[in-house]
């Protein structure tokens, strides 16, 4: 089912899949239409007919791009995507073919120059291998760089850091060297557990046993609970009488009422030395009280001249 567009990056070019089906013959595997846009699969021996012929007798004069696809599970997992432009049409297709990591792939380089960098980047990142590539060497990585990265089965983390030495003075590689596991993720809802058993559950008991209950404490009457008319009417009684007015709470919104207790006010407390050998100081009457403060403590009667 074609796509439609507001503003179609390429023209719709009707009957191009059977024209150009038909004109591969032999050399198609496949075709069909995906998101709007043509996929021809071809035979891997002759990709470099099947592209010449394409842009030779169909107009589809540029080579865009070379990509490639990983599928792990299939006997040949790996699939190269060759995307072409036609100018005079403004309209794409896809040719793509299947190998795997040993099988070699013919070079497009004779039909394309750029296709010499676009190949080695498949080569570096995927391993695929191309025959007659005369410069099939890696262009993304590092000198020395072991893998290819962009397969399933190539660690996310890799094998090596690269890193500039302050020491040394020097860049320098090493092993990779994660602060903490590598983690795998399940998105399982935290409410329903996880299938597994996390990290450190393994101490704990499958099913902890709960602590025996000797006797069942309840109150099934007020004794039991220390309430009743005599607890309340014990508290409602009050320190002290209060006034006609005040904002304390609790006497009827009126200040406590001063009560005698038959205790007399102490008073004062008498000086605990006079210092009677001490000289008056100069200008001052001899019973003045020295109200100055001085070190050491001590209260009015103790300063008296």
């Amino acid at each position: 089912m074609p796509v439609l567009h507001s503003a179609p990056r390429f023209t719709p070019y009707d009957g191009a899949r059977d024209t150009l089906g038909s004109a591969l013959g032999d050399m198609l595997v496949e075709a069909h239409e995906e998101h709007g846009e043509l996929l021809f699969t071809v035979h891997r021996e002759r990709i470099e007919d099947a592209l010449r012929l394409l842009r030779d007798e169909h107009q589809y004069q540029q080579l865009m791009e070379i990509a490639g696809v990983d599928y792990p599970a299939r006997p040949e997992r790996f699939e190269v995507v060759y995307m072409l432009l036609s100018l005079t049409r403004n309209h794409r297709i896809m040719v793509k073919l299947a190998t795997d990591e040993v099988k070699p792939v013919p070079t497009v380089t004779t039909l394309w120059p750029n296709a010499g960098w676009l190949e080695r980047e498949v080569f570096d990142m995927y391993g695929v291998l191309f025959e007659g590539n005369t410069d099939l060497r890696r262009i993304l990585t590092d000198y020395g760089f072991e893998g290819y990265p962009f397969r399933k089965d190539f660690p996310l983390t890799g094998y090596t850091e690269v890193r500039y030495s302050e020491d040394e003075k020097r860049v320098i590689y090493e092993p990779v060297d994660l602060a903490q596991d590598f983690r795998s993720f399940d998105f399982t809802s935290p409410w329903e557990g996880a299938d597994y058993v996390l990290p450190g559950d393994e101490k704990a008991a499958t099913h902890p046993q709960v602590p025996p209950v000797k006797e069942v404490k309840t109150t099934d009457n007020p004794s039991q609970t220390g309430a009743g008319a005599k607890a309340d009417a014990k508290a409602a009684e009050h320190v002290a009488p209060g006034g006609a007015g005040g904002q304390v709470a609790g006497q009827g919104q009126g200040e406590p009422v001063p009560q005698k207790v038959g205790i007399n006010d102490p008073g004062a407390p008498h000086p605990t030395e006079n210092r009677p050998g001490r000289s008056p100081r100069e200008g001052a009457d001899a019973t003045e009280i020295d109200r100055t403060p001085h070190r050491g403590g001590g209260n009015d009667s103790d300063r008296a001249r």
